[in-house]
């Protein structure tokens, strides 16, 4: 092999999870806004910004690991807000699940593959 081709290792199963999940959140998103009013229009951008940060971590960017860590941080954040404040079950599981994400993208084992 030579010194200017470039190794393709795949992404951790974790991070490939992690991948998929937003995508899966940036799909709910559009289906909300698309079937009209579930999602004002605005949402669209984070939808947006999901599923960039869903590709690039799938192909080990390191400027998607940031944005996936800061989709996931603050979908943590919302999530466990409005577990807390309207006392809801399944926001409250989502915002403890996407900390487990949090704390897993933070590993150093995750930063090193990245490039």
């Amino acid at each position: 092999m030579s010194k200017t081709s470039i190794e393709r290792t795949p992404p951790l199963p974790g991070v490939a999870g992690i991948a998929l999940y937003l995508a899966l959140i940036a799909g709910v998103i559009i289906l909300g806004v698309v079937s009209g009013g579930h999602y004002p229009t605005g949402y669209l951008i984070f939808s947006a910004i999901f599923l960039t940060a869903s590709a690039g971590l799938l192909a080990s960017f390191r400027w998607a690991w940031a944005l996936a860590l800061a989709a996931v941080f603050l979908l943590m954040v919302y999530d466990l807000w409005a577990g807390l404040t309207q006392r809801s079950l399944a926001a409250g599981v989502q915002g403890l699940l996407n900390l487990v994400f949090f704390l897993y993208l933070i590993r150093p084992e995750v930063r090193d593959r990245l490039k």
